[in-house]
This record gives structure tokens, sequence and C-alpha cells, in this order.
């Protein structure tokens, strides 16, 4: 079953069991995705989906922090729930133990040594990570690994 269809199902189902949140979540990806097929003429694969999901789960995760600045907690609840949901059609989540590992393996690999190849090792690491990690995250692995001391 594609992407698309698993959402389709979930949405229908979360209408009949009249989950909202939910209902109200499923019905935002499915606007984005049909707004991009709709700009682009295409029919979106999985991983495009998938790229969809990534960009609004970085997206609320962004709005939390706002929320967070302004007392909002009721708002930064609500987005914790849509966060759960995106993440539901999301593959799983890297741990911050293996974004370490893979920021290290591309140091190694590629001989970077200082935080002015950030460029270099970003533009490594991120296809490997996919939809798996947050860019902020491995942005901070990876100036913590590359200001070590003693080099």
């Amino acid at each position: 079953m594609s992407l698309k269809d698993k959402l389709m199902e979930d949405l229908k189902s979360a209408m009949r069991n009249k989950d909202k949140m939910k209902k109200d979540t499923i019905t935002m990806v499915r606007a984005a995705i049909k707004q991009r097929e709709v700009d682009e003429r295409i029919e979106l694969t999985d991983q495009d989906i998938l790229d969809i999901l990534a960009k609004q789960l970085k997206e609320k995760r962004a709005s939390i922090e706002e929320f967070k600045k302004g007392n909002r907690d009721d708002l930064v609840d609500h987005t914790n729930e849509e966060i759960k949901i995106l993440l539901e059609y999301l593959p799983k989540q890297l741990t911050e133990e293996e974004l370490i590992g893979i920021v290290q393996n591309v140091i190694d690999e590629n001989n970077i040594n200082s935080p002015k190849q950030m460029g270099l090792l970003m533009k490594h690491v991120m296809p490997k990570i996919k939809g798996r990690a947050d860019g902020k995250m491995v942005s901070k692995i990876a100036q913590n690994l590359l200001s070590k001391p003693g080099e």
C-alpha cells in the first residue's frame, strides 16, 4: 500500500472514530501533497510524500519554539499531538547516539577536521538520514564533533 493510500485509509478511520486531531493532521498533509501535485503536474512518489511529511514535522517543531516563547502551552500541546501523528508515517527516527555515529563516520571518510567544512559534512550526512532526523540536531552534533579540543 502506498503512503498516499495509507493516509486516505487512516483519514477515513479517523473520521469514523471521530478523532478530530488525526483527521485534521492527515487532511493538512493530504492538502500539501495535492498542492504539490497540482503545481508540478506530477504524481508524487512515496519518497516525495516523505519529504513533505519531514518538512511539515520541521515546521511543527519550529512552531513549538515560538509557542513556548509566547507562553501558549495549549498550542504547544496541540502541536505535539500533530507531531506524534506525523511521526507515524515517517521512518523510525534516529537516536542521538545513532546520529553521532553517522556524523563521525562521514567526518572520518571525508577527512573533515574543521568547522569551516560544515557544508561538506552536511552535504554527505543529510542524504544518509533523510526523513529520519532533524537537520538542526545533525548540525548541533556536527559542530560538537568538529570543535572538540585537541585538534
